[in-house]
C-alpha cells in the first residue's frame, strides 16, 4: 500500500513492512517479518520520525509525498541510527534539499559517518524543546537503549511518545497499524524476542530510560518497530515487560537447553523435565540446541527463571553449539537465574566441569548436584537427574 495511513489528526503512518528479510541483523530468524516505522506530523512545521530501510526507500518516498500533501518536510528526527531506520536518509536529503536532520551530537557523528551529511544538522541536548507550532516536541536522550545515540520525542500537545526501538517487535504488521485495529497479544512473545535478542544486554540503560520518561503522560507509542501502541492497558503492558525484562525477572519456568549426538544426553533432559512436571512446574520448555534458533532459546531464558543446560563433552570441551549458546547468554549480563547442568562424555569428560565454570563466571545460583553420564544413563544417573529436577523445582517453589 502506497498511500499513508492516518492514525490522528496530524499524525501519519509512512513505515513499511519487510516480508523478505531471512535473518534480522543477519543473526536473527524473522518467521513473521519485520516493520520499519517512520511516522509524519504536520503543524505549522512538518516533521518525520526517522526513514526506514534503504531496500524499501521507493515506497517510503512516495507515502512521504502523499502525506506533505505539497507542504514542505522542515525536520526530519534521528531517535536511532541504526541503518534500518535511517537507511534512508541520504534519499531523503536529496529528494528534500532543504530538510534539517534533528539529533543529538552522537547522532550527528553517525550521520556524517554513515553518510557524509554534514550540514543543516541541528544538534539537540537533553530536555531540549522544538515547537512546530501548535505541537511542542521535547527530546529525551535514552543512550544505550540500544546504541549509544538513541534517543526519544515527546510531543506534549497530543502525548505521543516516538520511542525508536524500545517497545518494538519482530513481525509485520498487517492491515492494521495500532493496537486497537488488531490482536496484539500475538505481539506479545516476538517483543520478549525482540528484547532478548537485540536490547537484553542494556538493562540497566533501558530501567534509566525507564525513571526519565515515569512522569510523562503517553496517549501513544509510536515505537519503530510493530504496531503503534494506543490502549491505556496496551501500553501499561508493554511499559510493564520491558520494565521486568531490564530487571532481568523471570516467571516459575524452567528452559532445559541440550545439545545430543546419539540420544543419551537426550535422555537425560527428558528424565529431569519429566521430574520437574512431577513436581508441579508446569512451565517447562526443552530446546534442543541444534534444532533450534538461538534465538528463542534466548526468549525463553528472559521469561523463565531456571535454566538447565546439558551438553555432551565435544573435542574435550562443550558441544559447540551449547558453547554458543552460553557465550550470548554470557554477554547479555543475564542475572537472576536458578542454574542447572548435566552431561555426558565417552573416554574423557569435559563438558560438566565447563558447565561449572560457566555458572561460576556468571554468578548464577547453582541448584542440585550436576549428573554426569559415561557412555550411557544407568539407573543411577537416571536416579541423579531425577533429584536434579526435583532440586530446581523445590527452589522456584519457594518463591511462590
Amino acid at each position: 500500500m502506497l498511500e499513508p495511513i492516518k492514525i490522528k489528526e496530524d499524525l501519519f503512518y509512512v513505515g513499511v513492512n519487510d516480508r523478505t528479510k531471512e535473518l534480522f541483523e543477519n543473526l536473527w530468524p524473522l518467521p513473521k517479518g519485520v516493520s520499519y516505522n517512520s511516522y509524519v506530523l504536520k503543524d505549522e512545521k512538518t516533521v518525520l520520525f526517522d526513514t526506514v530501510d534503504i531496500c524499501y526507500s521507493d515506497v517510503f518516498l512516495q507515502k512521504l509525498e502523499t502525506a506533505l500533501d505539497g507542504k514542505p518536510l522542515d525536520y526530519v528526527i534521528i531517535n536511532h541510527m541504526e541503518p534500518d531506520h535511517s537507511g534512508s536518509l541520504g534519499l531523503l536529503r536529496s529528494r528534500y534539499p532543504n530538510v534539517e536532520i534533528v539529533g543529538n551530537k552522537r547522532t550527528a557523528d553517525m550521520v556524517q559517518g554513515f553518510y557524509g551529511i554534514t550540514d543543516r544538522v541541528k544538534v539537540i541536548a537533553d530536555g531540549e524543546e522544538l515547537s512546530l507550532g501548535k505541537h511542542k516536541l521535547v527530546f529525551y536522550l535514552t543512550p544505550m537503549v540500544h546504541w549509544p545515540e538513541t534517543m526519544m520525542t515527546y510531543d506534549t500537545t497530543d502525548k505521543i511518545l516516538f520511542s525508536g526501538d524500545a517497545f518494538g517487535t519482530f513481525g509485520t504488521i498487517d492491515g492494521g497499524i495500532t493496537d486497537a485495529q488488531l490482536h496484539p497479544e500475538r505481539y506479545y512473545d516476538e517483543m520478549i524476542r525482540y528484547y532478548s535478542n537485540v536490547v537484553g544486554k542494556f538493562g540497566s540503560p533501558v530501567q534509566a530510560a525507564l525513571r526519565k520518561l515515569a512522569n510523562l503522560d503517553i496517549k501513544y507509542i509510536c515505537s519503530t518497530h510493530g504496531p503503534t501502541w494506543t490502549l491505556p492497558d496496551q501500553i501499561q503492558k508493554v511499559v510493564s515487560i520491558y520494565d521486568k525484562l531490564s530487571k532481568y525477572e523471570g516467571d516459575e519456568g524452567v528452559v532445559i537447553a541440550y545439545g545430543s549426538m546419539y540420544g543419551h544426553t537426550e535422555q537425560m533432559a527428558e528424565t529431569v523435565a519429566y521430574e520437574l512436571a512431577q513436581q508441579g512446574i508446569r512451565e517447562v520448555i526443552l530446546h534442543n540446541v541444534s534444532k533450534r534458533s538461538h534465538s528463542y532459546i534466548l526468549r525463553d531464558i528472559f521469561k523463565y527463571r531456571g535454566l538447565i543446560v546439558g551438553s555432551p563433552t565435544y573435542n574435550n570441551k562443550l558441544y559447540p553449539e551449547v558453547e554458543y549458546l552460553l557465550s550470548k547468554i554470557e554477554s547479555r549480563d543475564m542475572k537472576n537465574r536458578y542454574f542447572g547442568y548435566f552431561g555426558s562424555f565417552t573416554w574423557a569428560g569435559a563438558a560438566v566441569k565447563r558447565l561449572a565454570q560457566f555458572a561460576e563466571d556468571v554468578k548464577f545460583e547453582v541448584i542440585g548436584e550436576p549428573v554426569e553420564v559415561k557412555q550411557s544413563m544407568t539407573h543411577d544417573n537416571y536416579k541423579q537427574c531425577l533429584q536434579l529436577g526435583k532440586a530446581m523445582a523445590d527452589r522456584l517453589k519457594q518463591d511462590r
